[in-house]
């Protein structure tokens, strides 16, 4: 009897199968409204995403300058490399008229030329320009040193002669060009 009697307690607090059914069809049908505690973690995931990724682009933008500081020193540095090799040919010419034993004024002079040929070629190469104003051109004080002022046939403050060639480098003056300029009549 006794046997039956927990049998019947079994079956009293277990619910039906019809009742379990009921249950999970309630359960999936009304999603659970997440928790507070659900929220908060999902918020401080979000929160160290969020500072990861700063770190991260921070860290990123810090190459960067880097790298660019890198490069600006570096062009700084080998600026003139462009220059400086043009110019070897220059030199070894030099070099090679030097050695030899008997020039003749001939094959100096024709050296010479060469040379010279080869040095305005590295000038143009490397955006090098003279500045060698006109006789009667007006004295531009940008380009122009005027050394001394003397009578002359032509407008004040303008070039009677050039004492000195002037030079500019990719617009930038480098060197005026020493000038004597007309006086005023």
């Amino acid at each position: 009897m006794q046997d039956m009697e927990k049998q019947e307690a079994q079956h009293e607090q277990q619910p039906a199968p019809a009742d379990q059914a009921a249950a999970a069809d309630a359960a999936q049908a009304a999603p659970a409204e997440p928790t507070l505690e659900d929220k908060l973690a999902a918020a401080e995931a979000r929160a160290t995403e969020m500072q990861d990724a700063f770190l991260r682009a921070r860290a990123e933008g810090e190459n960067i300058r880097r790298r660019a500081q890198e490069d600006i020193a570096k062009a700084h540095k080998f600026a003139i490399e462009g220059f400086a090799e043009s110019l070897l040919a220059v030199k070894d010419s030099l070099e090679m008229a030097l050695k030899i034993e008997n020039p003749s004024l001939e094959s100096l002079k024709e050296g010479v030329d060469m040379t010279l040929k080869q040095l305005s070629s590295a000038f143009e190469k490397n955006k090098l320009q003279e500045v060698n104003p006109q006789a009667g051109e007006k004295l531009d004080p940008m380009k122009h040193q005027a050394i001394s002022a003397v009578p002359a046939e032509q407008d004040a403050n303008t070039v009677v002669a050039v004492l000195q060639k002037g030079y500019v480098i990719s617009d930038r003056l480098l060197r005026p060009a020493l000038v004597t300029v007309a006086q005023g009549k």
